[in-house]
């Protein structure tokens, strides 16, 4: 199996414009997921609409390859970022931009799901511990996830889920495992030529989540699992937590 990394990075952000190019520890965003990633993977590429992104890439030594401003998401900018660059790759692995933290361990775990011949696309999920408390459960921006016995993706979901019926609140993350979605995926090349040609679900329009046009469609999203927390950078709030979590831990 052969793997190719895809890395969408937008320029235009509403509530972080610029974010790739934000600087963390010294460099910027996008250059630390490249890093993180490179040589875990066959190849990496960014993929990007933005000239600025493209110059910042190329400062740095990394692969660059640039794409439409009309996609509407990650995924269909990753699928253009194939075309062009991936052929005699297997599957392809769409990483956050914003995801600096990503570790290698993530990757070598969404990677092991191809082991199964019949995954068509593979994501990560982090089950959340008693220590994060009811808030974090709760927080609208972190989509949970519920899988079946065979680690198959049954729903995502920005409620929580599933719904402990006659229990307390408070004793939710002790009498359940809940599943924190960790926004990584993975696809066969050919499925992912497939997803891109779909029209947006109506579960995708209510939750806001693009992974549930896949499985309205009747498409299996294997559910590989993480113990590693990451910081997802996705306002400048963010980006100061991210600062000083690097701190700790280059202590």
């Amino acid at each position: 199996m052969r793997y190719i990394g895809i890395i969408p990075a937008r320029y235009a952000s509403t509530r972080f414009p610029a974010k790739p190019l934000a600087m963390l520890g010294g460099k910027m965003v996008i250059q630390r997921v490249f890093e993180q990633v490179s040589g875990v993977l066959d190849e990496v590429y960014v993929a990007t609409d933005d000239e600025r992104i493209e110059a910042a890439v190329k400062s740095f030594g990394g692969n660059v390859v640039m794409t439409s401003t009309n996609h509407k998401s990650g995924t269909d900018r990753c699928y253009e970022a194939y075309t062009k660059v991936g052929a005699g790759y297997d599957v392809v692995v769409n990483i956050q931009g914003d995801e600096p933290f990503i570790q290698r361990s993530q990757l070598e775990s969404i990677k092991n799901c191809f082991s199964d011949e019949s995954t068509q696309i593979a994501t990560l999920v982090k089950p959340y511990t008693e220590s994060d408390g009811i808030e974090a459960l709760e927080n609208v921006n972190s989509p949970k996830v519920v899988v079946d016995n065979r680690m198959n993706a049954i729903y995502f979901s920005r409620s929580v889920i599933p719904f402990l019926r006659g229990v307390d609140k408070a004793d939710w993350l002790k009498r359940q495992t809940y599943y924190k979605h960790i926004g990584l995926y993975s696809y066969r090349a050919e499925v992912l030529k497939e997803i891109t040609r779909l029209p947006q679900s109506a579960l995708e329009m209510t939750e806001s989540l693009e992974q549930l046009r896949w499985i309205e469609n009747g498409y299996k999203i294997k559910v590989g699992i993480s113990d590693v927390e990451t910081i997802g950078i996705d306002t400048p709030e963010d980006l100061e937590r991210a600062e000083e979590f690097l701190k700790t831990k280059l202590k």
